[in-house]
């Protein structure tokens, strides 16, 4: 026993010692009851077994587990490394200055990204339960964050899936030679066939697109009735995240394995091909060419706050979900540094091949610019509307450079000034080509297919890169619906498959919503709507709910108890100040560009075979704010209901006991009077409560600190099971 104990004192001095139970559970060793003098049920001490062994626990008190720290790793970088990087962080770097956009990106990466990403993987593991156990823990008033995150992933999981489900078109249409968007169809008329109007006037991969995938109507009030090929692709995306969710992480995880790590495979066969194009140098040129002028305008900063906020997965649960399922002594500091800095320079990876594939088809987009106005240009020659004496003496026009044409349009501009605009020439430069930002689908469907048209076995290359978007959709898919199961399993204790298949065949249900023909307008309308503002003030009340109402300083020494050691206090500058002001900052941001921008869409007219911007029918602005509103609701409603004792906080529900070293809590909400008396009365000493010291324990901010802990914990209905911050690994 130490000297400095207080039974030693007792021994060496005549003095009265106050002694509590916390002081002695606080130096002394724990103590298995079962095989002690304390053992008064008459249960016989089981044998001893060798301490290195990891003894089997009882199948309601344990909780599943990472196989290896690699798969809970790969899982993370799964779930945060999404399509936004391929597809969003390189229109976002074009647009905002080049490389210039990489310094605010990174500055609000460390300010904002790390620390709330270190946050959610730190109460998650801390308190080892979903979204909706852990903030209820935390501040049981502020508890409706986990629903509102819940609502978000399952806003977000009916659209996302959506794109997984175009992917898998393609994917499969990519089994053919030639690839069937590379050129416009033929049409009958009469004894003729002329290629499709409404290709010819757009191009054979946007043609595509909107006709052949889609089949997409004027408007989104045009239902159009179902597209059954999308129906069955969704129905297809839905099965695999079934399967892949089934058994929870045991499914999901080794899913991660090939989900995780494939994309990276095909990013770098990109980068290779791609740096062996024509053009990629001129691409790869244009992009990191910093403009630092951009860099003085809030636009960037906000855009680059959200890209952070985002590619992270911040708010979603899925982060929080998966980390729960963590070693309590795991370093989850590290692990946000390293997922972190992965997401980032994939990030800068995904835009270095996309950009070397966009600088290719700008090249071939001049050349035939080039083309077809030297045809031009030469058929007024024929007419004797443009004199000879206007062409270089050296343009040789059956081997006409980019800079020859631009040379002799320069001259025919000058002397043309007031009548060039009737001839319809265009400059072709390549500068131009480069600058036309695209995005999102636009980019994966539409430009990076057209490029990839003209590569050497175009097929093999469409089935990599669709390929790789089904695993990057996938990847995250499994996060968000993770941000769902994970604690609705914790808190309402339903059967994991059960609820996996009932939520998967719902969301399929719903989801027909975007396989109409008007679907894809709607999934424009979900992905601006249900995410951004909600998911932003969701983030804002998970750090206040911490740093301000759970505190600070005590959440640092929970950190301390759990990895070892203290973090910088860098993170509580963060945590208190720093990332609230910057997400309070976003949010009304946001909140100023979602009303000076009005609501609407780009819709697609057959017609002129071009988009045009729309604003949204009344009911589909209602449907916005609908959208909005359901997302938030569960936070006012569970405050209220707190505040004003109409819903249960929690409280007279948790009992602490020891079994094998370690402490316990169990869930007594569920019993009645007698139960209740049974249970404390228990002749299974394991069982018996014990008092809970309050240094030991997770504690919300209005956590009592007597030792009547055990009836008084506001929040122990979400804190069954908990591991405590001692317990030893091997008992993990």
């Amino acid at each position: 026993m130490p000297k400095n104990s207080k039974v030693t004192q007792r021994e060496h001095s005549n003095e009265h010692v106050t002694e509590s139970v916390a002081d002695l559970l606080a130096l002394e060793e724990p103590l298995d009851y079962k095989s002690s003098a304390l053992n008064v049920g008459g249960v016989p001490p089981p044998p001893r077994k060798n301490k290195d062994v990891e003894e089997p626990q009882d199948p309601g008190e344990e909780r599943p587990a990472w196989n290896s720290k690699l798969q809970y790793i790969l899982a993370q970088v799964g779930f945060s490394v999404g399509l936004g990087n391929v597809w969003r962080f390189p229109y976002l770097c074009q647009k905002n200055g080049g490389g210039a956009y990489l310094i605010p990106y990174f500055i609000l990466l460390i300010i904002i990204g790390i620390p709330l990403f270190f946050l959610e993987l730190a109460v998650g593991q801390r308190i080892r339960r979903g979204s909706i156990g852990v903030w209820n823990y935390v501040c049981p008033r502020l508890g409706g964050i986990g629903f509102s995150s819940c609502m978000v992933c399952f806003f977000v999981g009916l659209y996302y899936n959506v794109i997984i489900g175009w992917s898998i078109f393609y994917f499969f249409k990519s089994f053919q030679y030639p690839l069937p968007w590379s050129e416009c169809p033929l049409v009958k008329n009469g004894s003729l066939s002329i290629v499709e109007p409404e290709c010819d006037k757009s191009s054979a991969t946007t043609y595509f697109w909107y006709r052949e995938a889609l089949d997409i109507s004027n408007s989104i009030s045009e239902s159009g009735g179902l597209n059954w090929r999308m129906t069955l692709c969704l129905l297809a995306a839905w099965i695999v995240v079934g399967m892949a969710m089934i058994k929870g992480i045991q499914s999901s995880g080794k899913v991660m394995y090939f989900s995780s790590l494939f994309p990276y495979v095909v990013l770098l066969c990109f980068l290779v091909r791609g740096l062996l194009l024509r053009g990629a140098v001129d691409g790869i040129a244009h992009m990191f060419t910093p403009r630092l002028e951009k860099m003085l305008e809030p636009q960037v900063w906000r855009e680059a706050a959200t890209q952070v906020f985002f590619a992270l997965g911040l708010g979603f649960g899925g982060v929080i979900a998966f980390s729960s399922y963590n070693k309590q002594d795991n370093n989850c500091h590290f692990d946000a540094a390293l997922v972190s800095i992965i997401n980032f320079v994939t990030s800068v990876l995904a835009t270095l091949v996309v950009f070397a594939v966009l600088g290719f088809k700008a090249n071939l987009m001049n050349e035939k610019c080039v083309v077809d106005n030297a045809e031009k240009i030469m058929g007024y020659l024929n007419s004797k509307v443009l004199s000879h004496d206007l062409i270089p003496p050296h343009v040789n026009f059956s081997h006409l450079t980019a800079q020859d044409y631009t040379e002799m349009y320069g001259v025919i501009r000058t002397v043309r000034e007031g009548s060039f605009s009737e001839l319809g020439l265009e400059p072709c430069q390549l500068e131009d080509e480069l600058n036309k930002a695209v995005q999102g689908t636009g980019l994966a469907f539409i430009a990076f297919t057209e490029a990839m048209t003209h590569f050497p076995g175009s097929p093999f290359w469409s089935v990599m890169f669709f390929l790789m978007l089904i695993n990057l959709g996938l990847g995250s898919m499994i996060g968000t619906m993770e941000g769902i199961i994970t604690p609705i399993v914790d808190t309402f204790k339903v059967r994991k498959e059960i609820f996996t298949v009932c939520c998967c065949t719902l969301a399929f249900l719903i989801g027909l919503l975007f396989v109409q023909r008007s679907g894809n307008y709607f999934v424009t309308m979900f992905d601006d709507y249900s995410a951004t503002l909600p998911l932003t003030i969701v983030v804002i009340l998970e750090n206040i709910s911490v740093a301000w109402f759970y505190g600070t300083e005590k959440f640092m020494q929970d950190l301390t108890e759990m990895l070892g050691f203290r973090p910088s206090c860098f993170y509580f500058y963060m945590w208190k100040y720093v990332s609230p002001l910057c997400l309070v900052v976003l949010m009304f941001t946001s909140i100023i560009q979602m009303g000076l921008s009005p609501p609407g869409y780009s819709a697609w007219n057959e017609e002129t075979a071009s988009e045009r911007f729309q604003s949204y029918p009344p009911w589909a602005l209602g449907m916005c704010f609908t959208l909005i509103t359901l997302a938030m609701l569960p936070v006012p409603v569970v405050f209220i209901a707190r505040q004003f004792h109409l819903l249960s906080d929690g409280s007279n529900t948790l009992s602490v006991s020891y079994k094998k070293g370690r402490m316990m809590m169990k869930d007594m909400s569920n019993l009645e009077d007698n139960d209740e008396t049974r249970f404390i009365l228990s002749k299974v000493p394991s069982e018996a409560p014990s008092p809970m010291p309050n240094h030991r324990s997770y504690l919300g901010p209005e956590g009592p600190s007597s030792l009547e802990t055990t009836n008084t914990s506001p929040n122990g209905r979400y804190g069954t099971g908990y591991l405590m911050p001692t317990t030893p690994e091997s008992q993990l």
